[in-house]
């Protein structure tokens, strides 16, 4: 096949706030093993879950990278299939485009995997960057049964950002039931799961409310199509504001940000009947969720979660791209970028989404 033996690949190294990731040499799968294909990844995203792994965030609730991912992160791939196993042949040929998502693979057998809404829960799932290598290397193994087929006008650099971050703001959406013409707030609009969540939400008809602090996520979140800005470092009274303008409360809350206050601020903003979209990911293990009881029955309020998003919904996340809709904003690097990256991110100074060129 032609393929090297060896590949730059960025290698988790340490434990905690202080792990990095520098780029080590690394070898390379030879051969696809049973129902998977070997990808060439020219792009991946760098998603705010592969900081967490990469620095322990998440080690407080039982969640923390497998000995199996062998400390390579990243689950937002894209580029170009090298390899086929023979019993994906059907499926896949080389030089056909490919994007790696954060499920790998399912069981295909069990409830969720079988009930055609579900299989994000399938108990024997994969996950790229978790418990098997992921997308910060040159060639990257995937299930061929799993793997996103990259449409025409999808380019990979932005199609990588779509197979997590881009997916997750749209299933986000749906998950909120806002109808065409009512209100969404998104808290953490200009970042970049929101800014994914603004295009999105103005697809699909809603009125946006972006939430952020700054002039310049101002003029992204409205150049993006948000119809009103709240900026959280002026504005004393979020929820205030948002009664102001939409007289009742929104019809839902995306709490993108993963910060105790956007969580604690977000019921507040809603008007009956409205629902709360819990995304972000604090690495506080005290941040909840919710609001006082008498809070959510008097108001009729709903709470729910949302998860990256099904091989179906990643499909459509990209549909909206190659229609011309939803287009991510980029900060580019290389695999030598992780560590910078993750440290901008955790700043909150990354504007948009970041993308790391891997292949040449």
């Amino acid at each position: 096949m032609g393929l090297p033996q060896e590949q730059d690949a960025a290698v988790k190294q340490g434990e905690g706030h202080e792990a990095t990731a520098p780029v080590k040499k690394v070898p390379v799968p030879q051969e696809p093993g049973p129902g998977q294909i070997l990808v060439k990844i020219n792009w991946t995203g760098l998603c705010a879950s592969d900081k967490s792994l990469i620095h322990d965030e998440w080690k407080a609730f039982g969640v923390a990278m497998q000995d199996a991912a062998k400390g390579i992160a990243g689950h937002e791939g894209a580029g170009e299939v090298v390899a086929v196993h023979s019993d994906v042949q059907s499926l896949w040929k080389v030089g056909d485009r490919a994007g790696v998502k954060w499920v790998v693979s399912v069981c295909r057998d069990c409830e969720f995997c079988t009930n055609g809404t579900d299989e994000l829960h399938c108990p024997k799932q994969l996950n790229s960057g978790f418990t098997m290598p992921g997308t910060f290397q040159e060639y990257c193994l995937t299930d061929g049964r799993y793997a996103t087929r990259i449409p025409e006008g999808v380019t990979d650099e932005e199609a990588g950002p779509i197979m997590c971050g881009g997916v997750t703001a749209y299933t986000a959406c749906k998950r909120s039931t806002v109808r065409p013409g009512q209100w969404i707030v998104m808290i953490g609009g200009g970042g970049g799961l929101g800014h994914f969540g603004v295009q999105y939400a103005k697809a699909m008809g809603m009125r946006v409310i972006a939430v952020d602090g700054g002039d310049d996520k101002r003029k992204l979140c409205k150049d993006l199509g948000a119809e009103e800005f709240i900026d959280f470092e002026q504005a004393k009274d979020l929820a205030a504001e948002v009664t102001r303008i939409t007289t009742y409360g929104a019809h839902a809350v995306i709490v993108f940000a993963a910060s105790k206050e956007g969580y604690a601020v977000a019921p507040a903003m809603l008007r009956p009947g409205g629902t709360v979209v819990s995304v972000g990911l604090p690495k506080d293990p005290s941040v909840v969720a919710g609001a006082p009881p008498i809070m959510m029955a008097l108001k009729k309020l709903n709470i729910v979660g949302s998860v990256t998003g099904t091989l179906k919904d990643v499909e459509e996340a990209l549909d909206f791209t190659a229609r011309g809709l939803v287009h991510p904003i980029l900060t580019k690097g290389t695999l030598a970028d992780v560590d910078k990256f993750c440290k901008l991110m955790e700043a909150g100074k990354l504007p948009g989404r970041a993308v790391l060129r891997i292949a040449a």
